[in-house]
């Protein structure tokens, strides 16, 4: 090995497991400028810094497919919720809801929107606007966006209860096909939520055909996650294929005690329309969802508990059925009080979550909330949960299609190109854990904690997080190429 052009670094003795599924293997990873140049036995070659890793595992960086981080990336770019789980990429602008491209027609910012910050952090009237603010930010992580379609919503409707008109439809479709020529992934779609409930196939399809036409990628949370599921998920099928897109379904869930068990029956639904055409889903290792409080979801079926309420802030960190009996009043009136406000539901099974997670079809994303003052614990613990609690300990699958559902079949489905896998070419972005003592540490009780047994993250080729710092930040906005 020559000693002239010395390696940036060079990670010695780690088990790598290449974002593949294939079996780990020892090896050494040497890296130079930006990426991965040569995986294998390298001796004392010679590197600027080397990193022994003795024995411990290698993986490529973990990619998040569903955040909520799109103006967080940018008012706080240290991103340490991702970092400290090894995440080195978050796709963003999923469910419907984006910062970019958006005009807000009030001060009001339209539920769910309000899920990504307040009215001052939606000033990117254009994408390429967002995309340059990210960039100018210098964010921990790469960032990757979708365009949200309730944005598009806002930007040109009046009222959201109703049916785009034709003229709106065709300004919403010029308005994404210029962001996706800017560099967005795709479109996303969040038809459960009432400011995107009333958008009919008609609407649906003209823009997620132009979302085809662009070679680009439709995710959808779908229109309906409870009793409704299998016609939901129908829909997004035909939708996506109706346009030439390929699908991610968003947390594909069975929300609803009366839906419980129907996992084995969502997932022949995926694989029977796999066989025509490219759909996958992503999934969080948790049997509660976080959002913001809707009434369709009230229940006492479930236990909710109620993280922020902008009318009534002092009933923050309370279960719904706490506060209605504080007030002497029912469920229904409770939640309109303190409306708007965020909640957590705990509305799934264990056996459907975990069927869910495992299938070959789905990836992992967290779904955190960044700007919930009391987030689902999956904003910081997502992905060291998977690996272990549900590979490690739970044995759900083995560790290498662990790593496959975080990095390679997610950098392939959202069109990262060289990022997911370690490899001579591929960028170095690159998690180093030690299995034996990782642990999702965060809690519903207590939230906001940093997990363990990540050790060191590199993002684009550069040290970001080593022995519990953050050491500089790395990433920047991943722009897709217009085909």
């Amino acid at each position: 090995m020559s000693t002239s052009h010395p390696f940036d670094v060079l990670i010695r003795r780690a088990m790598v497991l290449d974002g593949t599924g294939a079996p780990a293997f020892e090896a050494d990873v040497a890296i130079r400028d930006e990426r991965i140049v040569a995986v294998g036995n390298f001796g004392d070659a010679h590197a600027n810094e080397v990193i022994e890793a003795h024995g411990r595992y290698l993986a490529p960086g973990f990619i998040d497919v569903h955040t909520h981080d799109d103006t967080n990336v940018i008012r706080t770019p240290e991103m340490l919720p991702k970092l400290t789980q090894g995440v080195t990429t978050v796709v963003v602008g999923n469910c419907g809801i984006s910062a970019a491209p958006v005009r807000l027609r009030s001060n009001v910012v339209p539920d769910p929107m309000n899920l990504l910050g307040r009215h001052e952090d939606f000033v990117y009237p254009n994408f390429a606007d967002y995309a340059e603010a990210v960039d100018a930010a210098g964010p921990a992580v790469n960032v990757a966006a979708l365009v949200g379609h309730t944005a598009l919503r806002a930007n040109l409707m009046d009222a959201f209860d109703r049916p785009a008109t034709s003229d709106e439809i065709e300004s919403m479709r010029l308005e994404l096909e210029k962001a996706l020529k800017e560099g967005a992934i795709g479109m996303s779609s969040g038809l459960a939520y009432k400011n995107a409930r009333q958008a009919p196939l008609a609407e649906m399809h003209a823009l997620v055909d132009e979302v085809g036409r662009q070679d680009a990628l439709y995710t959808t949370h779908l229109r309906d996650e409870f009793a409704g599921l299998p016609e939901a998920m129908e829909e997004a099928f035909a939708t996506a294929r109706h346009g030439g897109a390929e699908l991610v379904i968003s947390h594909l869930k069975c929300a609803g005690v009366g839906n419980w068990g129907n996992a084995p029956l969502a997932l022949e639904r995926l694989e029977h329309a796999a066989a025509g055409q490219t759909c996958h889903c992503d999934c969080y290792p948790y049997t509660a969802g976080s959002s913001t409080l809707d009434l369709g979801q009230v229940t006492d079926e479930i236990d909710i508990f109620i993280t922020w309420s902008e009318p009534h802030p002092e009933m923050a960190r309370r279960g719904l059925d706490e506060i209605a009996r504080a007030w002497g009043v029912s469920l229904m009136e409770a939640a309109k009080r303190l409306q708007p406000a965020g909640a957590v539901y705990h509305n799934m099974s264990e056996a459907d979550m975990t069927r869910i997670l495992a299938h070959p079809l789905a990836m992992v994303g967290s779904d955190g909330l960044p700007n919930d003052p009391h987030p689902h614990p999956r904003l910081w613990g997502a992905f060291p949960r998977v690996i272990a609690h549900y590979c490690r300990d739970e044995k759900l699958f083995e560790l290498p299609e662990a790593i496959r559902k975080m990095t390679g079949l997610s950098a392939h489905n959202f069109g990262l190109t060289d990022r997911g896998e370690i490899r001579e070419g591929a960028f170095a972005d690159l998690t180093l854990f030690d299995l034996a003592t990782l642990e999702d540490v965060a809690t519903f009780s207590d939230p906001i904690a940093p997990a363990r047994g990540i050790e060191l993250v590199m993002v684009n080729g550069r040290i970001a997080y080593q022995a519990g710092a953050l050491v500089q930040r790395a990433g920047r906005m991943l722009r897709r190429r217009a085909s």
